[in-house]
């Protein structure tokens, strides 16, 4: 008898201000198997919600918008990866210039993606996943 391993669906924490957005993304990524384990619509609700899914099912990935009320997508990825250093964050965001990709890049963050290419989210996501 020969069994066959299942490797789970990546996760993925959705952080973004717009409704719309978040449930755009979830599905586009729900679609091509990915799983949505949770959303957040702000900085504040990102590290509350993230620091719930700890111990796992930490997310594989963490979307995250950076132009959103109180905190920023930067300052939010400062402090996961302050404490997570391997976590995979996507900065997900229509406002991206030279200044704030390289911010991101400074903390960490693992790419920044323009809200332009969403309907592409699973293919970024799993060449993302691959490469790290």
């Amino acid at each position: 008898m020969t069994t066959t391993q299942v490797t789970p669906s990546p996760t993925v924490l959705v952080v973004d201000d717009e409704p719309d957005i978040r449930e755009l993304a979830r599905a586009i990524l729900e679609i091509d198997g990915f799983d949505v384990i949770d959303e957040a619509e702000d900085g504040t609700q990102a590290l509350e919600r993230f620091i719930q899914l700890d111990p796992p099912p930490i997310p594989t990935v963490v979307l995250l918008d950076n132009r959103m009320p109180g905190l920023t997508g930067l300052q939010v990825a400062e402090q996961m990866l302050s404490h997570y250093p391997e976590q995979v964050i996507v900065l997900f965001s229509a406002h991206l210039d030279a200044a704030v990709e390289a911010e991101a890049r400074a903390l960490g963050v693992t790419a920044s993606v323009s809200k332009m290419h969403t309907p592409r989210l699973p293919e970024i996501l799993r060449g993302l996943l691959k490469a790290s």
